[in-house]
């Protein structure tokens, strides 16, 4: 088989495209960190790379660069330097599969991450991040409804952006989605939500499709769907601009709401299975990162019912 880097990782970001279902943004992200490894190798000598250039040495420097490279606030965060080894990882996977001799993914470790706090609001922030939107203001009824929607579902921000007008049953208040690695899941509107997007769809004079548009200017007429269509950087940008108004002590972003959603479930009684179907997690292991509030829960629970708590 073709050993050119440069090739099979094309040919790989097909293989997650065409066969893995990977959303857009996700190919994108492995196409960026493993372009980062070739222009390393480039650098390092290695005119035109390939496969067999991936070796423990050169990733042991790949790595070495990576940790002395400058991200947003100073050095390249732990968890970034984890996502380019996780890209690697799952390209030599793919190489083996495809019965190409190269370095076993196995021998790669993920950063371990020091912090593994997750960051969330609680009902008395939440609430106060809700009632930012103006209602009687252009966007206020929009972005109300977004945040609650966010609130409500629990959706990825890919997710909420995608959705269109004919998806959303709130007669029945619960619609359909696809997530991550083309997995479909049902989702619940709260009756609060699904107050705000009645208000907000029926103030809607266009007939595009999609559920949240951008600002139109008087003179943008038929115009497709794709181009009116909210994005997810918009609905980041949204969001951080009602967290800085309400003042909230967390800089919270749309998968903020996403966590925040979570534990107010589990808060409330919801088993971490339920919260797993909910989220669309393939495993439940990534559903466990919200066990410091099932493990808050239990302890409530044996202290208000275990007989050794009670006073004699």
């Amino acid at each position: 088989m073709e050993k050119d880097l440069q090739l099979m990782v094309r040919r790989f970001l097909e293989h997650l495209e065409i066969e893995k279902n990977c959303s857009k943004l996700t190919i994108r992200n492995y196409e960026h960190y493993l372009n980062v490894l070739i222009k390393f190798l480039v650098d390092e000598g290695k005119a035109n790379p390939t496969v067999d250039d991936i070796t423990a040495d050169s990733v042991r420097k790949f790595r070495l660069f990576l940790s002395r490279q400058l991200g947003t606030k100073g050095e390249m965060k732990l968890v970034t330097q984890g996502y380019y080894v996780i890209s690697l990882r799952s390209f030599l996977k793919w190489l083996i599969r495809n019965d190409v001799k190269v370095l076993q993914p196995e021998k790669l470790d993920v950063p371990k991450i020091r912090d593994h706090s997750l960051k969330f609001l609680d009902n008395l922030q939440m609430t106060r991040l809700l009632n930012q939107p103006l209602n009687s203001s252009k966007n206020g009824l929009r972005d109300r409804s977004i945040l609650e929607l966010l609130f409500s579902t629990g959706l990825r921000v890919s997710e909420l952006v995608s959705l269109d007008r004919e998806q959303i049953n709130l007669r029945t208040r619960e619609f359909g989605v696809i997530g991550k690695g083309g997995r479909s899941r049902v989702v619940f509107i709260s009756t609060q939500a699904t107050e705000w997007l009645d208000k907000y769809l029926k103030s809607r004079m266009d007939k595009y499709k999609p559920l949240f548009i951008r600002n139109l200017r008087p003179r943008e007429i038929a115009l497709e769907d794709r181009q009116v269509r909210l994005t997810s950087r918009s609905v980041q940008r949204l969001v951080k601009h009602y967290v800085r108004q309400a003042n909230l002590p967390v800089a919270a972003t749309p998968h903020t709401i996403r966590h925040s959603m979570a534990t107010d479930l589990l808060r409330s009684g919801a088993d971490l299975r339920s919260v797993q179907e909910i989220l669309g997690h393939k495993n439940i292991a990534t559903t466990q990162i919200y066990t410091h509030v099932t493990d808050a829960r239990l302890r409530e629970v044996h202290e208000k019912f275990h007989s050794g708590n009670q006073i004699r």
